[in-house]
Parts: structure tokens; sequence; C-alpha cells
């Protein structure tokens, strides 16, 4: 019986009727590539624009992420020719792409919208604004919490040893690639809402599983950090183990 309306749920939310479509318009394979083509278009005019505004400033942008250890006495070195020019590029890189990422999302909406029952519909504006709020989260959780966490054991550790002397090359690979996965590691109740909405997993399954969710937001965690320290894991592996379980009982709030 679960394994029949298991069947219906995929078909329905794959080959909808026509009735559950607002917007239902016939159109051949060229007109959606070339839809998809201008769309794409405009997502790397609107990243290209983001970077080289950030480019402008990538000096405030880089004194902004060096502040978590700059109080520390901490100093960078540039260690080859061209080293810091190229780390500029790399950050405004990083901060294009999160300012261009709205226009980005908007082209994706907008071209899969079209395609979208009206029930579909309904739960698309929550579904976004909730992934987008908890990207950003997630990067400020990040950039307050993670980033100095990390960077103060490193300093601790080899205070009175060895005189910190960081490339600065290394370290904004070290910072931006932490905020960025935990950003991305943030969007677990989403996609756990939208499992619960399709029906592929139900809230009963997801809570079940609860012993298996500690050990893989661990391994999760020392995945996701570039350090190898084990306070910035359980920072990381503690909010991941929060919001998987938020998502499941949100999951079951909405009767899946």
């Amino acid at each position: 019986m679960s394994r029949m309306m298991e069947e219906i749920l995929f078909t329905i939310f794959f080959y909808p009727s026509k009735e559950l479509l607002p917007d239902d318009k016939e159109m051949s394979i060229y007109d959606h590539l070339e839809e998809l083509r201008d769309r794409i278009f405009v997502s790397v005019v609107a990243i290209g624009a983001a970077m080289v505004g950030c480019f402008a400033y990538s000096k405030e942008l880089i004194m902004f992420l060096e502040a978590p250890v700059r109080e520390q006495g901490v100093r960078f070195l540039q260690l080859a020719p061209g080293e810091f020019f190229f780390t500029s590029l790399k950050v405004s890189g990083y901060c294009g792409l999160l300012l261009g990422s709205p226009i980005i999302l908007y082209e994706i909406i907008a071209f899969i919208l079209p395609g979208l029952t009206k029930a579909e519909r309904r739960f698309l504006g929550p579904i976004i604004l909730g992934s987008s709020v908890l990207f950003y989260a997630g990067i400020t959780f990040s950039y307050y919490v993670l980033t100095p966490a990390a960077l103060n054991f490193f300093v601790s550790y080899a205070e009175g040893v060895v005189e910190s002397l960081w490339s600065i090359d290394q370290y904004f690979e070290f910072v931006l690639v932490l905020m960025f996965s935990t950003g991305l590691s943030f969007q677990v109740p989403v996609v756990q809402l939208l499992l619960g909405q399709v029906g592929l997993v139900s809230s009963e399954q997801m809570l079940s599983v609860w012993r298996y969710v500690v050990v893989g937001s661990v391994v999760a965690a020392a995945i996701l950090t570039p350090s190898t320290d084990p306070l910035t894991q359980m920072l990381l592996a503690g909010p991941l183990m929060g919001l998987y379980l938020g998502g499941a009982w949100t999951v079951k709030l909405l009767g899946r």
C-alpha cells in the first residue's frame, strides 16, 4: 500500500495535470534553451558587475575579514610577487558571488516557475526565503563564532613558541572556505522540507534516525571545516544537529 502511495505521489509530482499548471504554455526545446541562455547571460553579467564593485573595495573587505585575529597580534605577509593582488581577486570573487546570488536565484525561479503547480508555488516562496536566511545566517555564524574560535585556537597553541606570521593567501583560503561551507551546511532544514513536501521522507523517519544524525553531524563538521581542531568541529556539529531536529519537527508540524 505504501509502495502504491509513493508511486502516486511520484506521478503527481513529475507529471501534474494541466489544470494544476496556471501558466502552462507549449515551448519547443529550442525556446527553452534560448531562454536558459538569456538567463545564464544575465546571471553572469550580474556576478561580474558585483565582482568588479567588490574589487574596488577589496582592501576594505580584506581588512574586515582580517579583524578576527588582528587584535591578537597576528601579522600577514605577502610571500610571493602578486600574492596580495590575487588574494584581492579571490576575495572579490567570493563577495561578488555572495552579492549576486539573489539575481541568480531570481533567474532560476523565473525559469522553473511556469512548470510549477499552484500547490508547489505556495511553498516555493517560504522555501526560498528560508534558504536565503539560513545561508546568510550560516555565514554570519561562521564569521562571528567559528572563525574566531578556530583562529584563537591556533594562535594560543603557538603562543610563546613561534611568532604568528601568516600567509595572506592561505589565511583567506581558510576563512572563505569555512564561511561558505558553513552557509551551505545551514541548508539542511530546507532539504528536509523539500523531501517532506514531496513525500519521499516522513517526519517520523527523520526523527527515528537521530543517533545517525549525531554521528553524521560530527563527520560533516570534520569535512566542512578546514581546521583540524575539535573545538571548531564541535561548534559546527552542534548547530547542524539543532537544524536537523528543527527541520524534522517543522515537517511534522506541517503534517508530513
